[in-house]
């Protein structure tokens, strides 16, 4: 189901025009218009979910599944591309700007394309003993593994 406020869910109803590089049943992929390196595209799927929190497990399986075929075909349309960063941001914090669950493949030129994620360096904050802590703290609200 779509909702009618969500620009994702508008650019699948055609009624917001993209530059769409794949679509079937299931998915949209588009370029993203802001092109963060040339050939970014976003993965949607066509059912409105809000992000990863909601995103049932088989649905998931099948948005993921689109990440290869469209990796491989963004790479292809250019020798410069060196890299792909594969990103789903969940949550404005995260920099979710539009909830509606989606993927952003974005093509790596060089370490100079105008593109960057950091990643602080705390080891120095965990021992073991504390990534042990972190850990009992995700393992006693796992759910049953999709695929037990």
């Amino acid at each position: 189901m779509l909702d009618e406020n969500c620009i994702f869910c508008k650019i699948i109803r055609g009624e917001i025009p993209s530059v769409t590089v794949f679509e079937d049943d299931h998915v949209k992929a588009f370029l993203d218009i802001s092109q963060a390196t040339p050939g970014h595209t976003l993965l949607v799927p066509k059912d409105h979910i809000e992000d990863i929190f909601h995103l049932p497990a088989q649905t998931a399986a099948t948005l993921f599944s689109y990440v290869p075929m469209l990796a491989q075909a963004i790479k292809a349309s250019n020798p410069g591309i060196e890299g792909m960063n594969i990103i789903n941001n969940n949550g404005e914090v995260a920099y979710q700007s539009v909830h509606h669950v989606h993927i952003h493949l974005i093509p790596r030129y060089s370490a100079q394309d105008d593109f960057s994620i950091h990643f602080g360096n705390h080891s120095d904050m965990y021992d073991t003993a504390a990534l042990e802590k972190v850990a009992a703290g995700i393992k006693a609200n796992l759910k049953e593994a999709p695929h037990a």
